[in-house]
């Protein structure tokens, strides 16, 4: 048995969750087959943190199809790269890439659907920040429990975003009194918006989560014009309200070439606390009727469940306060979807330094 007819096998299997082949990824990044041993190593462009289980049975069971071979000891790493974004801009230093999570209007949960996808992308293994880009109701202080003030870097320059649960995370909220309002202008609003993406000194984050202000406003149009966007999720509920303001959001990245990965259904049915009884007090089929029309993708329905409520206010988010319920789950699979929709994107090479060959002529 050779390593060819191994890797041709492998290359072969395709991957249950980008649906693409691992040669087409080029996922397998080694085979070393001797002196009765046999090590493979996947990498993937996905966290797969929770995931790799499922991707070692896969290459284990492909290859107990060939004859005489021990069992196989499978890695699987994942490497988050930097992907393209709209327009001619360029990716920021120390983040390779930038998610909106968008609504067309407020109370629909953008927030905390924000958060809890940046705790669950976390979860698989990735470097995630949030920026609290809502500068009237900045909202992320409270839901991940943080009251203190941000302190300057060590070049004087830029802040030290605060950490909890892991995250990285800037908001004005931060910088002002809890009661005190932002009684600003629209320039004023964009340039602090700036400012909070620009000069806090982000670490190697794989992901940043911008949770953004309702509706199609002038930070709407700032961030899709002057940073550097991955792409866009929004977050609707099932009223026609909420989903005529959504499908206007929807247009808005449309316009200024952002892509959006797909809509989150949030509120989708209201789950009883005492017998568990499931209805759609809000309607039902608005978001699948959204994204049939734009020709997007559903990423995922939540429940109206009071304990969502509940762990925000208390500042433990879902996905920290009981990260193996169903409602985190729901948060996981939507987070892995998105995650995936990145990994499928062109990659951006532009801030690669080129190599360089001397060569004697």
């Amino acid at each position: 048995m050779d390593t060819q007819r191994i890797e041709a096998l492998l290359n072969g299997l395709t991957d249950p969750f980008t649906l693409k082949t691992f040669g087409q990824e080029k996922a397998l990044k080694s085979v070393n087959f001797g002196e009765g041993t046999l090590t493979v190593h996947l990498e993937v462009g996905y966290p797969a943190k929770h995931l790799s289980k499922e991707l070692t049975q896969l290459v284990v069971g492909a290859l107990r199809t060939l004859e005489s071979l021990p069992t196989p000891a499978v890695t699987v790493t994942w490497k988050i790269a930097t992907h393209t974004v709209q327009g001619a801009l360029k990716p920021l230093e120390g983040i390779k890439n930038i998610i909106a999570i968008a609504s067309g209007k407020g109370g629909v949960g953008k927030s905390t659907t924000a958060v809890n996808l940046a705790l669950a992308l976390q979860d698989e293994g990735a470097q995630v920040a949030i920026l609290d880009a809502d500068i009237y109701g900045p909202s992320q202080p409270t839901m991940l429990g943080i009251d203190d003030k941000p302190t300057t870097s060590e070049d004087g320059r830029r802040m030290r975003p605060l950490m909890n649960y892991g995250l990285q995370t800037m908001s004005v909220g931060y910088l002002i009194d809890p009661d005190q309002p932002m009684v600003w202008r629209g320039p004023m609003v964009t340039q602090a918006l700036e400012q909070l993406i620009r000069d806090t000194a982000w670490n190697n984050v794989d992901y940043l989560i911008v949770d953004m202000p309702p509706g199609t406003g002038d930070v709407q149009l700032t961030l899709a014009q002057k940073v550097p966007v991955t792409g866009a999720v929004i977050v609707t509920t099932p009223q026609d309200i909420a989903l005529l303001d959504a499908r206007k959001g929807y247009r808005m990245f449309e316009k200024v070439g952002v892509p959006i990965f797909g809509v989150v259904e949030n509120m989708s049915t209201h789950r009883c606390s005492q017998c568990g009884h499931e209805e759609s007090i809000f309607g039902a089929g608005g978001a699948a009727k959204m994204v049939k029309d734009f020709g997007t993708e559903l990423l995922g329905a939540l429940p109206l469940d009071i304990r969502i409520r509940q762990q925000t206010d208390a500042g433990k988010p879902s996905m920290v306060a009981d990260p193996e319920g169903d409602i985190a789950n729901h948060y996981r699979a939507i987070a892995r979807k998105v995650a995936i929709k990145i990994a499928q994107k062109t990659e951006d090479r532009t801030t690669r330094f080129p190599k360089i060959v001397i060569q004697k002529t």
